[in-house]
């Protein structure tokens, strides 16, 4: 079995965002680019899979501009048997990062394809259940803990009466969540190794999909400034204080 991971380059998690002047985007110039916790997350599953002989070989997979190739190496040092590259210049939103990975779907025939629940940047938690709607398979989301045996995956995942535990006949597309497990460290001679295994770069563009890009977005704004705490002598001043805001 084939799994497949999508594999998103984002800005790193300990990055302090800045908006640009203009308000037309986020400042990445010179900024730290690291992988999507929650897709090393992702592919960690895919190597413990793998480990334990329920998968022969580890697909990672990206839609990001040419100099990504280094975040792609970076997953192979992890253990990925070979990455596929897809690149374009343009921000890809959910519905067209869905439909290119279907296309490398089609092609590579996964057994499984693992994704992280969301991306950092943006937060949409959609490409994954976009994915598995257009390849007509099952998915189970936000798992926690995932098991195989044979054509069926068993999930459980994080809901909010709780844990729910669901099972879904392969191939299917699971999205993973934070307590799934801890990525591996990775070390020096597996990031040399990762030099020579192969890594495919198409074009977008060479996919023939569909843009579907239709969400415009205007202007960046960084969150308000917190203003400084205010102290009351009792409930009641604090009462009238929010009431005074509209808060009450």
């Amino acid at each position: 079995m084939k799994i497949l991971v999508a594999y998103k380059r984002v800005v790193d998690y300990n990055v302090r965002i800045q908006v640009k002047p203009d308000g037309s985007g986020v400042i990445t110039e010179g900024v730290k680019l690291s992988p999507n916790p929650f897709d090393d997350i992702a592919l960690e599953e895919a190597l413990r899979l793998r480990e334990k002989g329920l998968a022969t070989e580890v697909i990672v997979a990206t839609i990001a501009p040419a100099d990504a190739q280094p975040h792609l190496r970076n997953g192979l040092a992890m253990g990925a048997n070979r990455a596929i590259h897809i690149v374009t210049d343009s921000a890809v939103q959910p519905l067209t990062a869905a439909r290119a990975l279907l296309k490398l779907v089609e092609r590579e025939q996964p057994g499984l394809v693992l994704l992280g629940k969301q991306a950092i940047d943006d937060d949409s938690s959609q490409t994954g259940q976009m994915l598995a709607t257009l390849w007509g398979r099952p998915q189970a989301t936000f798992a926690s803990k995932v098991d195989v045996a044979g054509t069926v995956a068993t999930v459980t995942r994080e809901v909010d009466a709780g844990l729910e535990t669901l099972e879904v006949d392969l191939p299917a597309v699971i999205t993973t969540d934070l307590r799934l497990n801890e990525p591996r460290f990775i070390k020096l001679p597996d990031i040399m190794k990762a030099k020579a295994k192969p890594l495919e770069t198409i074009a977008l563009a060479e996919l023939g999909i569909e843009a579907a890009d239709f969400l415009t977005t205007t202007h960046y704004a960084p969150p308000p400034k917190r203003s400084k705490g205010v102290m009351v002598k009792d409930v009641a001043e604090l009462v009238a204080l929010l009431k005074q805001k509209g808060l009450a």
